[in-house]
């Protein structure tokens, strides 16, 4: 899962969001060094991470681009996913997107001081590019699969992944929806125990 989903999933709380939000930049047991609800969104993170890497139909869906994309192929299918939740967002949530999105943007901003580095780095572009309302279009997905390629010095070629989504789209779109309902289920109980 890609940003939109990992904090969709963090449930109501700014700061366990905010831990979910920038897990990837916390090693190992580094996590203990920040507050309490910011550690349960780092470990919510790193649960939903594996559930997700072990799930057959994540991998069924890394299967399709793997040919191409190799493993770069997970990576891929977390924006396709987060793509699909913008898209059909009503059918997630009763707050509309746009509010949605804005509200994290104003906790970023709020808890920049708790944010790791390479979050504080993320932070302005995210909000002035509007990463997060952008993955509900193919050309926001376009996009944010270019500047990720960029990073890769565009070895990874992700930016021509839009061409499989197209393809495979109602494929990738049934997919998700089928996995999402199994990863909400999933996520809601772990936030139980944290």
């Amino acid at each position: 899962m890609n940003f939109l989903a990992h904090i969709y999933l963090s449930g109501s709380s700014d700061l366990i969001k905010i831990g979910n939000f920038m897990a990837d930049g916390v090693r190992g047991n580094q996590y203990l060094t920040y507050d309490s609800e910011i550690q349960k969104g780092i470990v919510l993170h790193r649960a939903i991470d594996t559930f997700t890497d072990a799930h057959p139909i994540f991998r069924k869906c890394t299967k399709r681009l793997h040919s191409e994309y190799h493993h770069y192929s997970g990576v891929i299918v977390d924006v396709f996913f987060d793509h699909f939740l913008a898209k059909n967002w009503k059918t997630y949530s009763e707050e509309p997107l746009e509010n949605f999105v804005s509200n994290f943007y104003t906790s970023l901003t709020t808890y920049e001081n708790h944010l790791t580095e390479k979050a504080k780095m993320m932070q302005p572009y995210m909000i002035e590019q509007n990463w997060l309302l952008n993955y509900r279009s193919l050309d926001g997905i376009e996009k944010i699969l270019t500047q990720m390629d960029r990073r890769t010095k565009n070895v990874s070629m992700m930016r021509n992944s839009v061409t499989e989504l197209k393809l495979y789209y109602s494929e990738f779109e049934q997919d998700f929806t089928h996995f999402f309902e199994e990863l909400r289920g999933f996520s809601s109980k772990k936030l139980l125990t944290l």
